[in-house]
C-alpha cells in the first residue's frame, strides 16, 4: 500500500476517549495538517476524570477540570482550535446506549464533513474498553469518510519494548496489534520541529505525562512518540 501524504488527509477528526490519545497517536499529523491549512477537529468521549493513581488529591470532579485546561492548552500546541467534549464518564464509554453515542458522532461527522477520520482500531491499541468502545462508535458514525486506525508495527514496538515494560501501557490480552509495514496507510516520522511541538503538547497534560517524562526521560519520550502509524479501516 501506497502511504498517505498529509494533503491526501484533506478535512481530518479525530475521536477519541480521554484528553492526551489524541496527541499520543497523532500528535504530529495534527499539526502537520494545520501547518498545512488543513480543518483538524479533535473529539474526546470522557474528560479522563479517573485517570490518577491518587484519587484523593484527585477526585474527579477536579482532575475532570484540571484536564480539560491540558487539552486546549495542548491542542494549541498544536495549531487546533476546533474540539468537542462529549462528557461521557470515564471508564464508563461501553455502559452507554450506542446508537445515541453514535448519532452524537454522526452528528459532527455530518456538520465537519471530514475526508478522514482517525480512531483506535477495534483493539483499542492499548486494549483500554473506552478505546475500544470509541473505535466501533467513530467506525458506525463515519459516514463513508476515509476510516483509519492507530497501530504499530512489529518493529517499532520490538525497538520500543523496554519503554512499554516501564509504562505498562497494555491492558489487555491480543495487544498491542502488529501491523506489517507494507499494510500501513500512514506511516508518519516526525522531523525535528514537529518532534519537539508534540513533546510541548504532551507536557501541556502534565497530569497525565509529567511522571512519563521523569520515568523516561524527555529526549527518550521525544524520539518514542515521533513516529505515527495508521491502517486503512
Amino acid at each position: 500500500m501506497n502511504t498517505l501524504t498529509i494533503d491526501d488527509l484533506g478535512t481530518v477528526l479525530g475521536v477519541w476517549a480521554h484528553p492526551d490519545d489524541e496527541v499520543y497517536l497523532s500528535g504530529g499529523l495534527m499539526a502537520a495538517a494545520r501547518d498545512r491549512g488543513h480543518r483538524v477537529v479533535c473529539v474526546t468521549a470522557t474528560l479522563g476524570e479517573h485517570g490518577t493513581p491518587d484519587p484523593a488529591r484527585w477526585p474527579p470532579e477536579r482532575l475532570g477540570r484540571v484536564r480539560a485546561a491540558e487539552q486546549r492548552a495542548s491542542l494549541a500546541a498544536l495549531g487546533v482550535t476546533e474540539y468537542v467534549q462529549l462528557g461521557f464518564p470515564d471508564g464508563g464509554c461501553a455502559g452507554q446506549p450506542f446508537d445515541a453515542a453514535v448519532d452524537r458522532i454522526a452528528a459532527i461527522v455530518d456538520e465537519v464533513r471530514p475526508d478522514t477520520v482517525l480512531t483506535f482500531g477495534p483493539d483499542g491499541f492499548t486494549g483500554h474498553p473506552d478505546h475500544r468502545t470509541v473505535s466501533a462508535w467513530a467506525t458506525a458514525a463515519s459516514r463513508g469518510a476515509r476510516l483509519l486506525y492507530a497501530t504499530s508495527t512489529g518493529e517499532f514496538i520490538d525497538a520500543w519494548q523496554h519503554v512499554y515494560d516501564r509504562l505498562e501501557v497494555f491492558v489487555d490480552d491480543g495487544v498491542p496489534v502488529r501491523t506489517p509495514a507494507h499494510e500501513l496507510a500512514v506511516h508518519w516520522r516526525l522531523d525535528e520541529e514537529l518532534a519537539d511541538r508534540k513533546l510541548v503538547a504532551l507536557r501541556a497534560q502534565a497530569t497525565q505525562t509529567a511522571g512519563v517524562a521523569a520515568l523516561l526521560g524527555e529526549e527518550t519520550m521525544r524520539d518514542w512518540v515521533a513516529t505515527e502509524t495508521f491502517k486503512a479501516a
